[in-house]
């Protein structure tokens, strides 16, 4: 995994005061269930098979029979910590046999059961149990009966939680669960790190403290229906409001048609995720930004947060404008070195090179993600609040530079890595155009910087061997350069939006940009699913590996995007489509890695068993992966927008509505010729040539 985000937790108490008719009893006649024992391993529990519902703060982590059992990462979650961790419903004295668990959003998902409790009914189930549970701490349970005859079903749920924090479940270090105590019209836990209570609607007929158990007695007439609704809380806390509710988000909800009817299911799932993901700045609630990811790192990570809010630009420029006001207010001040850095924790890069620094890519990604989101249309007023804190990175970025070339990893004796290099010479490019375009001083020496980059690069990074060549990972701190052949070389094509809606000049020239573009679209590189981390023919090799050969997906649709840019349209509808498919086997609701394994005729991609999912970047990616198909190329401040779709329309037909530019719904059309047409834009907005 990348760097983990540390989630928060909330811990407030309250006193518990009975109310109501219900009789209430104080101790069990039978035994309770037997809580399941903490896991000591170090391995993070396996997420692939597990049915994430997320509305952040609230999450909902369950297996597919719908019993939370209290094993692994089961639960109910708020800002981190886990409310509950069972809820096992018996009908009759039996559990339901699980028939159905389906994602009905990114924040709900529907458990249906059956039961077959008439005498000499034969072998047809004759009552249904659904459940619907969601992220906010909501549980619909109904149950309807086919019976011919009227059925009196008593129902028992049995609840506990440990109360433990992600971050100890997700090292095995949990504790027992915590007694519970008959609160309000269902039950109370106060542990040292907290505490929670259901409640129930209706009213349970009795409550067992010791077992943890609510009991209801129901009488069905033939086709009769009746349910309970539990409502999971944090003590003295609101319930879960989601940021990224459609009434209040800053994506605008686009839609995706065309001849392929998958694009339709990987944007409304891409933008629903993304959304699901969003978080407000505690002490500043207009401003939002996305975590990275569940379960994992459902806290901020600035990297990820800056790149997903640069993919998802189409959706409008205000998640842009709350994630760089956020980190805005997080850049360091004080004297150099270190004045303008956006702080970040390190990122593991695998066996062959040492871990990365993020507060270097995400204080480089701050200029470019101002540059492009001015291009899509973020009011000039927001422009120049946010241009000191770009001026600052990019001073910053003058500075650790010095004298020399290269932008050196932070660590002492660390490598010169390529990517870094990448987001340098881009960040310089596009804030010397943002600040000529600002009346800012500056731009001519990140120019000319920029400029005696791409010399050095193009001859010190450059590794000529038998089959043309290819980019070096990164130069060791003796100058050697590192022989690997990595997706991360996916972000030289990655040049960005200049004035004009043109593209930045790369690092590479043109026959090094035609050589990459082979070598990714080589068996070695393109899995059939996407772009591998690292080269099958690579020492280390692995295509488990979150840095070593596991496709991420992020990664991917950069080299998509930049691919297509370059002209290189096989390459890119290679990749593309081997994307889509493996969405489509995720249920569209794409990881942010999945194993690198070749692809064969009927085959499903391997999921990544500790991958994050849903996770910002891989959200966002879907985005822009069918964004770069139209080759949407906006320039609001010049009142312009040029298109220049994929020439050979790799999915056919493809009509995109409800996007954003210049602060105005946007729609285009691409035909089966690959031909662009507007079909809505805002007022006076001109086609550019």
């Amino acid at each position: 995994m990348d760097e983990a985000g540390s989630p928060r937790t909330d811990r407030t108490g309250t006193a518990a005061v009975p109310v109501g008719q219900t009789r209430r009893t104080a101790t069990a006649t039978g035994a309770p269930p037997t809580p399941p024992q903490p896991r000591r391993t170090g391995e993070l529990p396996p997420t692939h098979t597990a049915l994430i519902c997320v509305a952040l703060p609230g999450l909902a982590v369950s297996t597919e029979q719908g019993q939370l059992t209290g094993r692994g990462l089961e639960g109910i979650y708020r800002a981190g910590r886990r409310l509950l961790s069972r809820c096992q419903v018996r009908v009759a004295g039996r559990e339901p046999h699980a028939v159905q668990a389906r994602m009905t959003g990114a924040d709900q998902v529907r458990f249906v059961g059956t039961l077959r409790v008439s005498p000499h009914a034969g072998p047809d189930p004759d009552v249904v149990v659904e459940r619907i549970r969601h992220a906010d701490g909501t549980e619909r349970i109904t149950l309807r009966s086919a019976a011919p005859r009227p059925l009196r079903l008593p129902v028992e749920v049995a609840l506990g939680t440990d109360l433990a924090a992600l971050g100890a479940i997700a090292s095995g270090h949990t504790g027992p669960e915590v007694p519970a105590s008959v609160h309000d019209s269902g039950l109370r836990w106060v542990g040292p790190n907290g505490s929670s209570s259901v409640s129930a609607d209706p009213p349970p007929a009795d409550a067992l403290a010791s077992a943890g158990l609510l009991r209801w007695e129901f009488e069905l007439p033939p086709g009769g229906s009746a349910g309970v609704e539990l409502r999971v809380r944090l003590d003295g806390a609101a319930p879960v409001r989601a940021v990224g509710r459609p009434a209040t988000s800053p994506l605008s909800l686009a839609t995706a048609t065309g001849d392929d009817p998958r694009v339709t299911a990987l944007l409304r799932t891409s933008v629903e995720d993304l959304q699901a993901l969003l978080l407000r700045d505690p002490d500043h609630p207009a401003d939002t930004y996305a975590a990275a990811g569940a379960p994992w790192r459902c806290g901020p990570a600035p990297a990820e947060a800056l790149a997903a809010a640069r993919m998802a630009l189409p959706l409008g420029a205000r998640l842009a404008a709350g994630t760089l006001r956020i980190l805005a207010r997080t850049q360091l001040g004080g004297p150099a070195p270190q004045a303008g850095l956006i702080p970040g924790p390190r990122r593991d890069a695998g066996a062959h090179l040492p871990p990365g620094c993020t507060a270097t890519e995400a204080t480089l990604l701050f200029p470019v993600l101002l540059a492009e989101a001015r291009r899509w249309g973020l009011p000039d007023s927001e422009t120049e609040e946010l241009l000191p804190a770009a001026e600052r990175c990019l001073t910053w970025l003058r500075t650790a530079v010095g004298d020399g070339v290269y932008l050196r990893d932070p660590q002492p004796g660390g490598p010169v890595r390529c990517e870094t290099q990448a987001h340098a010479h881009r960040a310089a490019l596009l804030g010397a155009d943002l600040l000529d375009a600002c009346g800012r001083p500056g731009g001519a020496g990140l120019r000319e910087w920029a400029r005696a980059l791409r010399t050095a690069f193009r001859d010190d990074f450059w590794i000529d061997d038998l089959g043309g060549g290819r980019p070096a990972a990164a130069r060791a701190p003796d100058g050697r350069p590192v022989p690997l052949l990595a997706a991360t070389a996916a972000h030289l094509l990655d040049t960005g939006l200049l004035g004009g809606g043109e593209h930045a000049p790369g690092l590479l020239d043109r026959v090094q940009t035609e050589q990459l573009a082979r070598l990714f679209g080589s068996p070695a590189m393109d899995s059939g699913w996407g772009l591998r981390g690292l080269g099958t023919k690579e020492p280390g090799f692995n295509p488990f590996g979150h840095r070593s050969g596991a496709v991420r997906v992020h990664e991917t649709a950069v080299a998509v995007a930049g691919l297509a840019t370059a002209g290189y349209e096989k390459e890119a509808t290679s990749l593309l489509r081997g994307v889509l498919a493996a969405a489509g086997a995720f249920g569209h609701r794409l990881p942010e890695m999945y194993a690198g394994e070749q692809r064969t005729a009927g085959g499903a991609p391997l999921p990544h068993p500790a991958a994050c999912r849903p996770a910002a970047t891989a959200a966002a990616a879907g985005i822009l992966l069918l964004t770069t198909l139209a080759g949407l190329r906006p320039d609001a401040p010049a009142r312009t927008v040029t298109l220049r779709p994929v020439r050979t329309a790799p999915l056919g037909e493809l009509c995109l509505t409800g996007l954003r530019v210049a602060g105005a719904p946007f729609s285009v059309r691409v035909s089966r010729l690959g031909l662009a047409m507007v079909e809505e834009a805002a007022d006076g907005l001109q086609l550019g040539v």
